[in-house]
């Protein structure tokens, strides 16, 4: 397997709903197609309403959390608030191309709310950090081909929060069914101005 982002396994979608996001991953961890864990999150809440998934080696997964973890701590303390998702974004991307000669494998999704405006924002990432803008969904990690289909086939404008929830679970639910890498349980988390809403899915164990 010459590709170090898919060696581990794992995917993960954020959508774009009526004033709310969704966010949602897998929860393997596998040795290419040998299953090690079936309880390993990629989706990581920094502040109130903003999220990252990061998706592929575990390593750089683990790594990059604690460094994300680290600046956003760092941040809190220097700005007194909660860090903005577009701002997330920009200290994602200018972490990644720090190391551009010798790149984390890894595919990350930041999605949020913003504080004031209560307006959605999710983006991805390639390798080096150049930033990916979507306003309808955004997808990452070895079911990325699958998670298109499903997304383009069931997304709609404007979902309410349990719409959206449904949607980005079926979408989720059979792309991992149709690639060998990622599965065994997912977790969504559903992002309204008023509160978040962290719920898991069994999917099949095999």
């Amino acid at each position: 397997m010459s590709d170090p982002s898919s060696i581990n396994g794992g995917t993960a979608v954020a959508m774009v709903g009526k004033d709310c996001i969704a966010i949602a991953s897998d929860l393997r961890l596998g040795n290419q197609s040998l299953g090690l864990a079936n309880n390993f999150e990629k989706v990581f809440q920094f502040g109130d309403k903003t999220f990252m998934a990061l998706t592929g080696l575990a390593s750089d997964v683990i790594t990059l959390k604690e460094t994300f973890r680290l600046k956003n701590n760092l941040y809190n303390l220097r700005e007194e608030r909660e860090i903005e998702p577009q701002t997330l974004a920009n200290l994602v991307s200018s972490t990644l191309y720090e190391k551009r000669f010798g790149p984390y494998f890894i595919g990350p999704i930041v999605a949020g709310l913003d504080s004031k405006t209560s307006k959605p924002f999710i983006c991805g990432f390639d390798l080096i950090g150049c930033i990916d803008f979507a306003k309808d969904f955004i997808v990452s990690g070895t079911a990325t081909d699958q998670l298109y289909g499903m997304c383009e086939s069931l997304y709609e404008p404007n979902l309410e929060p349990e719409d959206l929830f449904e949607t980005i679970s079926q979408a989720l639910l059979n792309a991992v069914d149709r690639d060998a890498l990622s599965g065994w349980g997912a977790v969504v988390y559903i992002v309204t101005k008023d509160k978040v809403v962290k719920r898991t899915l069994r999917t099949r164990q095999d």
